[in-house]
């Protein structure tokens, strides 16, 4: 539908269908104190300030927990019926993985529940089961406060994908990809180096570094969603450490870097590229465009 159109509705209706896209009442709530929406660029900017500024931890929370467990598919028919079409179609890439992945995977969740007490929240669009195996296991590395940074914002793409399904017909142009891209090429191969774990770390208190995005890298060599759509990042020092040593394992080969560290400073809203040229023993780096 049109905002046109979903402006039309009961503002009941409106909520249910804000609700479905993010389940946290408060967001849900805040955001529909905005209805009717002047424009889509208001709702979108809105949702997002509302997530990050407004919503705290129990919010998140919230939101996490209406979500089934990627390639449950039992829980999926049952406990989420209301979203079962929704995650079913965000999850369908991981669904039709072997049975033996899904058993790792549902093993890896099970880990990942244990030790944070929320399920694993991924955007799974277009990602494959051994990507996510691979993204959980990362993740499984985290603190409590990095991967609930993680999560969020895993979230929030999701929340976003959603609201662009509930309003198919509106115009989503003017939004941007990601503040922050990389593309990684295999230059000993000659081709884009695919499967690879992206950690996006901003530093703390002038030192310490905590991870706040994690993705891996896709066919194309790219991560083009690292961070969601309109979500800035406040100006500081940051770095991407690139997990080259079990890119490299895949393949039988050893490298001399087990893990490449490329430290920036962000200083604006700009879109930031940062590209890497790999082989097992150099990389190269660029601010690219």
């Amino acid at each position: 539908m049109t905002l046109d159109e979903f402006n039309k509705k009961e503002k009941a209706i409106a909520s249910d269908g804000l609700f479905s896209c993010c389940s946290a009442e408060k967001w849900a709530m805040l955001l529909l104190q905005e209805f009717p929406f002047r424009s889509v660029q208001q709702l979108i900017i809105r949702a997002t300030t509302i997530w990050y500024e407004e919503c705290k931890e129990d919010d998140w929370l919230e939101a996490f927990s209406h979500h089934p467990k990627i390639g449950d598919v039992k829980s999926l028919e049952e406990k989420f019926s209301s979203t079962k079409d929704l995650a079913m179609n965000e999850q369908s890439a991981v669904l039709q993985a072997s049975s033996d992945t899904i058993q790792l995977l549902a093993e890896a969740n099970n880990s990942y529940e244990e030790k944070f007490g929320f399920i694993f929240i991924v955007s799974a669009t277009g990602k494959s089961a051994g990507e996510m195996l691979r993204i959980i296991n990362s993740r499984l590395k985290n603190s409590y406060h990095e991967e609930l940074q993680v999560a969020m914002g895993e979230q929030h793409k999701i929340t976003i994908l959603r609201l662009k399904k509930l309003l198919s017909r509106a115009n989503f142009n003017w939004m941007r990809t990601s503040q922050i891209t990389t593309h990684v090429l295999d230059t000993a191969a000659g081709k884009p180096a695919n499967g690879i774990i992206i950690r996006m770390q901003q530093q703390i208190n002038g030192s310490t570094f905590q991870t706040m995005a994690l993705s891996v890298t896709n066919m194309d060599g790219r991560i083009n969603d690292l961070l969601p759509s309109e979500k800035i990042l406040t100006p500081g020092i940051y770095k991407m450490v690139f997990e080259s040593a079990e890119y490299f394992r895949q393949q039988r080969l050893h490298t001399f870097y087990p893990e490449v560290e490329v430290q920036f400073s962000i200083t604006d809203d700009q879109h930031y590229h940062v590209p890497l040229l790999l082989n097992p023993y150099g990389y190269s780096t660029y601010r690219g465009s």
